[in-house]
């Protein structure tokens, strides 16, 4: 009896703490972060090593640019949850944004983490879709001295390709675009519309059209084709 008093006593508490979690998470979605951010962190106060109000509190600092802020939640996450390959992902990606902002020296001490925080998120989850992408964006950021290359690149490309086909063709070309290959980037964003057809893959035809091919015309039908196609 005294077992199922102190079950019936908790309940409400559980319910009302679940109730203010999906009041904060709807105002992160509509992009209301201060109010989001308050929610959050009265949550956390009661529950200090509740592991997803960290990580949104960390994800509204990001939203916001705020990278300092948004690397201490996630660092104190991969300290707390080491085989967690999404905290372990957000992390390193914070870190490359601060590394991207900094002078060239301090960039070049947090390289190696960056990159291996995101190797390491693969090795966790080897599924793992955002953290191929960032790599091949860093191979493609980076100097060919500090191991630039599009060689790299191209190894997670095709792993993509493998996992995800939709987004293996627009890694792919996105990397052409890069090195203004438009007619291959071209042909890549287009097989992942026959795959896709989401409004990414569109997106991004239309914009090479209109940013890179001087084809404002063809990135205007191919933003239409998508309008037609998704008629409600």
């Amino acid at each position: 009896m005294r077992y199922l008093l102190s079950l019936l006593f908790f309940i409400p508490i559980l319910s009302f703490s679940q109730s203010d979690f999906e009041k904060a998470e709807v105002l992160f979605r509509q992009q209301k972060y201060a109010q989001a951010q308050q929610q959050f962190e009265r949550i956390l106060r009661a529950e200090p090593v509740n592991f997803k109000v960290m990580e949104y509190l960390g994800d509204i600092q990001g939203a916001q640019k705020k990278w300092q802020n948004a690397l201490a939640y996630y660092k104190k996450l991969k300290t707390l949850q080491p085989n967690n390959a999404e905290y372990i992902y957000k992390y390193g990606g914070v870190l490359g944004m601060i590394a991207k902002e900094s002078n060239k020296f301090k960039a070049l001490g947090m390289i190696g983490e960056v990159k291996s925080s995101f190797e390491k998120a693969i090795k966790l989850d080897p599924k793992h879709i955002e953290a191929r992408w960032a790599l091949i964006e860093l191979y493609l950021q980076l100097p060919g001295i500090l191991g630039g290359s599009e060689k790299k690149a191209l190894v997670y490309a095709n792993q993509l390709l493998k996992l995800s086909p939709v987004d293996g063709h627009l890694s792919k070309g996105h990397i052409h675009e890069y090195f203004e290959r438009y007619a291959e980037a071209e042909r890549e964003y287009k097989k992942a519309i026959e795959l896709g057809s989401s409004k990414v893959c569109y997106q991004k035809l239309a914009d090479l059209y209109k940013n890179k091919m001087d084809q404002p015309e063809k990135a205007k039908k191919t933003l239409a084709e998508f309008n037609e196609k998704n008629k409600s």
